[in-house]
């Protein structure tokens, strides 16, 4: 295996299927089998879950609300999805933790940096919930800032496409794929692959992303293995590499 201990990045939209809102059982079962799957193979899993398939601090739902308010609505939401996707690993007999970086007690642990590279140890999968505990900071940043702090392998990106792309795919059709991209090329093209803060602290501490489309089953096992056909490779490498 090319990675030893990975973070998964998930958004809380995967989590709400085909649905408009909420959380989609079935999609949560469905991620948990593929987390399950590397998991069994010895791969140390950490995961980052969002919230905006309940509610998103920048999002037409907040309104006129305080943005600080709202931030701390959306990480209320990540606890919510951090619970769900727990219960459909332990129904896997998957050994789970969940961490909140705000104080739930009743729900999650507090997190603690020596106790949550403790569990990723003992082969137990880690959720990371509530961000980073702070409004103005997405959860982008908080995988980028656990990533960082747990000493990962790699962040895996979990999106509904499969890879970086010079362009929209769903409405340019010369848009092309990319292998292997440069944090510095991300930055400078705006591609949408997670806000530039995250991108800054990844590309200052050299931790590679791997960006694919986790709605294939098995993807994430071949991501594990390095295979750079299912999405891209963000790196400090000088040259964008197209998809053959």
């Amino acid at each position: 295996m090319t990675y030893k201990r990975i973070l998964l990045k998930l958004s809380g939209e995967a989590l709400m299927g085909e649905q408009n809102y909420g959380i989609d059982t079935a999609v949560a079962e469905s991620v948990a089998r593929e987390i399950k799957a590397v998991h069994e193979l010895g791969v140390e899993v950490a995961v980052v879950v969002g919230g905006g398939n309940i509610f998103r601090g920048v999002s037409k739902s907040a309104g006129n609300m305080d943005r600080a308010a709202a931030d701390y609505i959306g990480m209320l939401a990540t606890v919510m999805n951090s619970v769900v996707l727990q219960d459909a690993l332990e129904q896997l007999d998957v050994h789970t933790r969940v961490m909140s970086a705000i104080d739930i007690p009743q729900l999650a642990e507090p997190f603690i940096r020596r106790r949550a590279i403790r569990h990723l140890e003992k082969q137990r999968v880690v959720i990371f919930a509530a961000g980073t505990g702070n409004p103005y900071f997405t959860t982008d940043s908080a995988a980028a800032l656990r990533a960082c702090e747990l000493a990962v392998d790699v962040i895996f990106k979990a999106t509904k496409v499969d890879g970086i792309y010079s362009a929209d795919p769903m409405t340019d059709k010369t848009a092309t794929r990319f292998e292997k991209i440069s944090y510095q090329e991300v930055l400078e093209k705006q591609l949408k692959v997670m806000d530039t803060s995250a991108i800054s602290l990844c590309m200052d501490n050299n931790l590679p992303i791997m960006v694919f489309n986790m709605r294939e089953n098995g993807n994430i096992i071949k991501a594990v293995n390095g295979d750079l056909s299912i999405g891209t490779l963000v790196t400090l490498g000088d040259v964008a590499t197209s998809a053959k």
